[in-house]
């Protein structure tokens, strides 16, 4: 028999690759390694594995939940990327978990909180739970008014088996399809070389 409400979560956000696996409401297999290069490349072998361990296909996946940043823009368009793909190809429904709602579910705080993710320039990304308010970029003398929960502190495999829990829950209504989520422009800078010229 397949297995029943089988989920898979992945996520490139960070300098990581991570995967989990959610079977009948438990997180049964995780795995991850940190890598800043080469996600795209070990992403989907990392899924198969996770999912091998308890014999699941792609054709028994319920649904998809892949982390959606913010962090960095490269790897979070690889995880998006994949888990539309994955998605359309199996008619299943997939949605994103940002970094922030995996962080505040890993720390298992029902009281006000904040999950916060390591920025460039030194300034950080915060969004504040219980109750919950938009995303900030917050500078070093930012005052949190609550207890901090930071995104570099816990194991990528605890934010993959957070995102299984968060996204497994959403779906069971209708949701978004999953897409980046950035709170600042990218960091590379536009080609100093006019581009070329379109000959009739």
């Amino acid at each position: 028999m397949p297995p029943e409400n089988a989920y898979l979560a992945f996520d490139t956000s960070a300098a990581h690759c991570a995967a989990a696996l959610l079977l009948r409401g438990q997180v049964v297999a995780s795995c991850a390694e940190p890598m800043a290069k080469g996600q795209a490349e070990r992403l989907l072998p990392m899924i198969e594995e996770v999912m091998a361990t308890h014999g699941v296909r792609f054709a028994d996946l319920a649904g998809i939940c892949v982390g959606t940043g913010p962090g960095n823009f490269t790897g979070i368009r690889i995880a998006v990327s994949l888990a539309r793909g994955l998605a359309l190809g199996l008619g299943v429904p997939a949605v994103g978990v940002t970094g922030f709602q995996a962080v505040s579910r890993a720390g298992g705080l029902a009281g006000p909180h904040w999950a916060v993710i390591d920025a460039p320039r030194g300034q950080s990304y915060a969004q504040r739970f219980a109750p919950m308010a938009g995303p900030l970029i917050c500078d070093a003398t930012f005052d949190y008014d609550a207890t901090v929960l930071r995104f570099g502190d816990l194991a990528p495999d605890q934010l993959a088996r957070a995102m299984a829990e968060v996204g497994s829950l959403a779906l069971q209504s209708p949701q978004p399809r999953p897409a980046p989520f950035y709170l600042r422009a990218a960091d590379a800078a536009p080609p100093s070389d006019p581009p070329p010229v379109i000959l009739p």
